[in-house]
């Protein structure tokens, strides 16, 4: 009889299974290619028990219907990791705002979550970053939501509530509090660096002997890393408002999602 029940509760826990497997696929910290796939897979089906005999799913009947859930699964999936990566991307876009102003943008580093070319203050700031969320235990925060989302999202719901476009309305809000912060990161050192090229624009003007073009490329350096060290406090004060936004913008597309 416990066998014939537990084939009956197969198809729910697949379905957990899934959308788990699939926010780990794009989520920050366990999406990078440093972490081995057999890992992920295995913290996904270890995850998905637990959801499983916690929240207490009620079973889902494997019928013609099946494969679209197993699809919703996986969109709801990967959209919720994907809106956790925006917080990486406003990082990399404002190391890129900082590169070009520095002199530094010619020179890249590869990423590892990614494994493409990103500029050097990005992937300095980018693993400051990972650090900084691994200390206030966002990726715990981050589990927690993926595995809340089965109540705001069931499994037995068919279908997204997108007739309305909220899914698309709060991605875009996602992706304009993205720029948003990657503009706040990066300003400080953007401005002070713009005002070291007006001075150094009235030297070269004045004192017309002294070549400026040597001149100025390690003074940009210079000025650019001792500002970076001044805001640094506040950079990690952006990071935190800027996982507030995430968690609220994960939280608004789950209810997006539902029908509710």
């Amino acid at each position: 009889m416990n066998l014939f029940f537990a084939l009956d509760l197969f198809p729910s826990f697949l379905l957990i299974f899934v959308r788990l497997t699939s926010f780990f696929v794009t989520v920050p910290i366990f999406s990078s290619r440093n972490v081995p796939q057999s890992a992920k897979i295995g913290l996904a089906f270890f995850l998905s028990l637990i959801t499983f005999m916690s929240i207490g799913i009620e079973p889902v009947v494997f019928d013609e219907t099946y494969f679209l859930l197993i699809l919703k699964e996986v969109f709801v999936g990967l959209v919720l990791g994907f809106i956790g990566t925006l917080i990486l991307y406003a990082i990399q876009t404002a190391g890129g705002f900082v590169d070009m102003q520095m002199g530094l943008a010619i020179a890249s580093v590869i990423d590892p979550q990614t494994g493409v070319h990103t500029p050097i203050m990005g992937q300095f700031k980018y693993i400051l970053a990972l650090l900084f969320l691994l200390s206030i235990n966002a990726h715990h925060l981050l589990i927690k939501g993926i595995i809340e989302s089965y109540k705001m999202v069931p499994l037995d719901q068919l279908g997204l509530n997108l007739t309305e476009g909220e899914i698309t309305q709060v991605i875009a809000q996602a992706f304009y509090h993205m720029f948003l912060s990657a503009f706040m990161i990066a300003a400080p050192l953007v401005v002070s660096l713009f005002l070291v090229d007006v001075a150094l624009g009235i030297v070269a003007r004045t004192v017309p002997q002294l070549n400026i073009f040597v001149v100025g490329i390690p003074i940009k350096l210079l000025a650019g890393f001792l500002m970076l060290l001044i805001v640094l406090p506040g950079y990690f004060f952006t990071l935190k408002n800027l996982f507030k936004s995430l968690i609220q913008s994960m939280e608004a597309l789950l209810k997006a999602m539902g029908w509710g």
